[in-house]
């Protein structure tokens, strides 16, 4: 038997990082994205998804993204869908009840998929974040999915999950949602645990492959499956010695190698020894086409040299000598220096 495990998919995400209509774009790409994981399932046979919470980007989902949800349910009830809530997810992501439709709650909940295979879910809450450990007790002689949807590694708070507190409860794999990069690691000698990721990265602090795993019961053997239509990427480039916007940008071009399709963010990095507060549009603007989207931010800073502003009589140049004079740390001076200028030239918040 396979099973997908799936999470953090957050239908109706606003993808503020975008502008407007790249938004509106990913959004539909993000609904046919799990439009397309159902038919991967049914190619591949799979009839059970687990969907290891935040399935919506907010408790009241809008009108549009539930009733897509649903529809894609009732539409393949040949295929169950085992929905736990996340933190993203409120009272009113359950709203109907449909045979295929399988939730969780407060206190752990068992299903039993066929072939021995048991699979156990619980949805977090401050009542039961603690108890949770010692009450669940799947047994030794099936294969058991724990399926939860929290934090591993936090000390505390409401969604931490304590790995070592699950070691040695016959677990063969504790499928999670939370964290929206995939990983899958050693539970204990019998199973693993594994984050399956977002299913499409929705902004810039969510680059790399996304997609979801199929857990193989018979092999005991997760793997991760890439599947979104578009990738998230983040490269530094130093343009240090790039006299303007336009070379910055060329150079660039001559060193980028992306896929046309994906969404780019670069950061210019390195020393100028001028200050242009237009770097990054500039940028922007001659990368445009070589992607989906790109977006620039201008990271770089001041050459060390600030011996053209001592004798200068400027507010800029008060202020170097000023710092200049100051006992302090040289790396905190050259920090001081680098944005105190950036101040003063209107670039306080590049």
């Amino acid at each position: 038997m396979k099973i997908i495990h799936c999470a953090d998919v957050h239908l109706g995400s606003q993808m503020k990082k975008f502008p407007k209509d790249k938004a509106e774009e990913r959004a539909r790409e993000l609904r046919d994205s799990f439009s397309r994981l159902i038919e991967y399932a049914r190619r591949e046979g799979i009839n059970s998804i687990l969907l290891a919470g935040d399935v919506f980007d907010s408790d009241r989902p809008f009108k549009k993204d539930k009733e897509f949800f649903y529809s894609a349910v009732r539409r393949n009830a040949d295929i169950n869908f085992y929905y736990l809530r996340g933190n993203h997810d409120g009272k009113e992501s359950y709203t109907e009840t449909i045979d295929n439709l399988k939730t969780f709650g407060e206190e752990w909940t068992g299903y039993n998929l066929g072939e021995n295979v048991c699979l156990y879910g619980l949805e977090m809450t401050s009542g039961n974040c603690e108890s949770m450990y010692s009450s669940l007790k799947p047994e030794a002689n099936n294969l058991n999915i724990v399926v939860l949807h929290g934090a591993v590694g936090e000390s505390v708070g409401l969604y931490s999950i304590s790995i070592p507190k699950l070691k040695n409860k016959n677990i063969d794999y504790l499928a999670l949602g939370h964290y929206h990069s995939h990983y899958i690691k050693p539970l204990d000698g019998r199973g693993q645990f594994a984050y399956s990721g977002c299913l499409e990265g929705r902004g810039f602090d969510e680059t790399g492959e996304k997609g979801f795993i199929v857990y193989d019961t018979d092999a005991k053997e997760a793997r991760f499956v890439p599947f979104a239509c578009r990738t998230v990427e983040e490269i530094d480039c130093d343009v240090s010695d790039a006299s303007d916007g336009y070379g910055a940008a060329m150079k660039i071009r001559a060193n980028l190698n992306v896929n046309p399709k994906n969404l780019l963010r670069v950061n210019l990095v390195g020393e100028l020894g001028y200050i242009d507060e237009n770097l990054a549009a500039d940028v922007e603007k001659y990368l445009s086409g070589v992607c989906s989207y790109v977006s620039v931010k201008d990271r770089t800073s001041l050459k060390s040299d600030y011996s053209g502003f001592v004798d200068s009589r400027s507010l800029k140049g008060e202020f170097v000598r000023l710092a200049l004079e100051e006992n302090m740390d040289e790396n905190d001076r050259q920090i001081i220096l680098d944005l105190g200028l950036k101040a003063l030239s209107g670039q306080a918040d590049r």
